[in-house]
């Protein structure tokens, strides 16, 4: 499963740098819950053609990743922005100073809003 999900999300920052066919083979493999044969069908090639593009294309992502890091990057500062929010929560909780209060608060909501639009 989580291989899965790793694939899936790698698809989402590099698929545009992978063959059309590829992308789409590899898409309807993880994201759709096609099967090859299922696949092959629909993009009229056969089932190991499927099987050896998905193969290819996960290579590829892999590769991407190692050598850009995007995935990585993004997970890093997914868990700083927490960090920031989680700090933000025990100083609002914790403060008896309104203004205090209210920058922490304004801290989460930005938080909350960079979340949002990922």
């Amino acid at each position: 499963m989580e291989k899965n999900i790793e694939v899936s999300l790698l698809l989402d920052f590099y698929g545009e740098l992978l063959k059309p066919s590829g992308r789409e083979a590899t898409y309807l493999y993880y994201n759709d819950d096609l099967s090859l044969s299922e696949i092959a069908e629909e993009m009229g090639i056969t089932r190991q053609g499927v099987r050896d593009s998905i193969v290819r294309t996960e290579r590829q992502l892999f590769s991407f990743e190692e050598k850009l890091g995007l995935l990585s990057r993004f997970r890093e500062l997914e868990a700083g922005l927490d960090d920031i929010a989680q700090t933000a929560r025990t100083i609002a909780a914790q403060s008896d100073n309104n203004e205090l209060t209210s920058l922490a608060q304004s801290i989460i909501r930005r938080v909350g809003e960079l979340k949002d639009n990922e």
